[in-house]
């Protein structure tokens, strides 16, 4: 729930960043200005099931669980298009869990990531803008799912890393980079 004042960056984006961006990229129409189009979270899983097969439906379970509780949404189970044998890797088996974030959720995310996990990550300098591809994507990784304040640390069985690809409609990576910068995603100079 949000108090009286505060401003969402959902509302942010439409009422500040949309204006901005128009203006510096010399746009007319509002709609061909760069925005966020999906958030996508990869959470990989293939060496801990490899490793005991037995346990694989538990452990996957665990990591979904949280992951559903970061995310707010539940996760889909990725499996392998092929049977790789130096991976000891079968076809049909889980590798991973992706979860894709859109509309208000998407802005949550992103919210809660700048204002609440990225200052909770350890010696966090900010994020290097060469992260954002050719295209306006930001790829971010984070190393363990603590960071978040959704988990308990005294209840994580499974630690976890994930990939945070962050999508835009950006034509290229200086749309991307400035879009970030107007909603306040903490990129280094």
């Amino acid at each position: 729930m949000q108090s009286e004042g505060m401003i969402t960056l959902q509302e942010k984006y439409k009422k500040e960043v949309i204006p901005s961006l128009c203006k510096k990229f010399d746009r007319k129409n509002a709609l061909s200005c760069p925005r966020l189009d999906k958030i996508v979270v990869n959470v990989g899983v293939g060496k801990r099931t490899l490793k005991d097969v037995s346990k694989r439906d538990e452990i996957i379970k665990r990591i979904s669980e949280d992951l559903s509780v970061i995310t707010g949404q539940y996760p889909q189970i990725r499996k392998a298009k092929i049977s790789v044998s130096g991976f000891s890797l079968r076809k049909g088996m889980p590798v991973g869990l992706r979860v894709i974030l859109r509309r208000r959720r998407m802005y949550g995310f992103l919210e809660k990531l700048i204002n609440v996990v990225f200052p909770r990550v350890r010696d966090f300098q900010g994020i290097n803008p060469s992260s954002i591809d050719r295209e306006g994507n930001l790829t971010i990784g984070i190393k363990e799912q603590l960071v978040f304040p959704e988990i308990m640390p005294d209840k994580v069985t499974e630690f976890f890393g994930m990939e945070i690809t962050i999508v835009t409609t950006a034509k290229n990576k200086k749309e991307g980079e400035e879009l970030f910068r107007q909603l306040g995603v903490p990129l280094k100079k």
